[in-house]
């Protein structure tokens, strides 16, 4: 089945024919029908199985009915990387419909988002703070939104970016299209999705073929992670990496002592003004970088052509977290490596939190100690385990012996 049988118009299946595109994915096949027929919709599926594009068709074509003016169509996402990634998705697709869309994140001066807003626009991609920003200079209005997407929807309802969406959603119109779309729904953001959407909603979750990524967990000392991680370097010869650290410290940190061994790296972080951050991301993709050394910013949504490798330098907070990295590499059916540095000598101990991340992932990695790098001590089972609980209550024990 080909895009044109989905109910495309001509301009839209030409498009992605000239994409390179014949036959959609099932997250394309199931969500474009829904969205065309004006459904609310919630679309979980793994990174890299084509959501962007799956929303992005049918909500352009049902732009083109003639409606009233202003930006009736708003994409929120959480990073600035996203935004750009999505907003030239959005505007290639666009480029051919007479639509207008506009780009919108911080970090950078609000003045030439604010010019840019001054001849109207059809399609508004932002993220939650600079939308706001813009509001707040009067440069433009939400009441002709008649279609809201969050994308990276677990995100944008978490508690980090709560105060934003409540001020953004109390200046959209109660009737509207909502579409929400992740690789994960959390069961603490579950029922925030099922408030915002209307009971007929189109609910759709596609579990493909898994992506064929290999991954390994290697038990090593702290102090022995960047030696470890040149060695796997040479060894392993990859030549796009992409290695996840929890600090902007130690993204340059890493990213330094990697490029004074002769290792083309470069750092990503928050604190990076949008032009390096762009840079850097160019830097990669080009292949005048071989690593980037990048905090959880880059853990999201990012496409990264032919990413041989993930390494998880420091493992992230959550659980969630984990499968958003490792989906970075092993798209569109290629294969990839996924690599976690177990630490007995963290401060997190990382061999209970990694055994968390398998407990929700359903899988357990086997650990491995590479020669010349044997840790001095690994993690005993109570260690592993969490430890053993001690006779005093917790706070929980005390309010349930309350409440009891």
């Amino acid at each position: 089945m080909g895009f044109a049988a989905l109910g495309l118009s001509g301009p839209l299946s030409n498009a992605v024919h000239t994409a390179g595109l014949s036959t959609p994915t099932p997250v394309q096949a199931a969500l474009v029908p829904a969205l065309l027929a004006g459904r609310d919709a919630l679309a979980l599926a793994e990174t890299g199985s084509g959501k962007t594009l799956a929303y992005a068709l049918p909500l352009l074509q049902r732009l083109q009915r003639p409606l009233q003016p202003g930006p009736r169509l708003l994409v929120l996402l959480p990073s600035r990387e996203l935004a750009v990634q999505v907003a030239e998705v959005l505007r290639g697709l666009a480029s051919g419909l007479k639509l207008r869309v506009a780009l919108a994140f911080g970090g950078v001066s609000i003045n030439p988002q604010l010019m840019a807003l001054r001849g109207g626009v059809d399609v508004m991609v932002a993220t939650p703070g600079r939308l706001l920003d813009l509001l707040d200079h009067n440069g433009l209005r939400l009441d002709a939104v008649q279609t809201l997407v969050l994308d990276e929807a677990d995100k944008l309802l978490a508690a980090g970016f709560q105060l934003e969406w409540q001020r953004i959603e109390a200046l959209l119109a109660r009737k509207r299209q909502t579409v929400l779309v992740s690789a994960t729904c959390p069961p603490a953001v579950q029922g925030l999705a099922d408030a915002l959407l209307k009971p007929d909603a189109a609910r759709i979750e596609v579990r493909s073929q898994p992506p064929r990524i290999q991954q390994r967990a290697l038990q090593c000392d702290a102090a022995q992670r960047t030696p470890l991680l040149r060695h796997l370097l040479v060894q392993e010869a990859w030549r796009r990496v992409l290695v996840f650290v929890a600090t902007r410290y130690a993204a340059d940190h890493v990213a330094d002592k990697l490029w004074a061994a002769g290792i083309q790296a470069a750092s990503l972080h928050g604190e990076l003004s949008q032009g390096a951050r762009t840079d850097v991301l160019a830097a990669l993709k080009s292949g005048k970088a071989r690593v980037l050394v990048a905090t959880d910013v880059a853990a999201r949504g990012l496409h990264i052509p032919e990413l041989d490798a993930v390494v998880n330098y420091e493992l992230p907070r959550s659980a969630a977290d984990y499968v958003h990295r490792i989906g970075r590499t092993g798209r569109m059916g290629a294969e990839g490596h996924a690599v976690s540095f177990i630490c007995a000598d963290s401060v997190t101990n990382a061999e209970s939190h990694f055994r968390l991340i398998e407990k929700r992932q359903g899988q357990r990695v086997a650990r491995e100690q590479l020669a010349g790098f044997e840790p001095k001590a690994v993690a005993s089972e109570q260690q592993a385990t969490g430890g053993i609980k001690g006779k005093r209550p917790s706070k929980k024990d005390k309010l349930r012996a309350a409440q009891a």
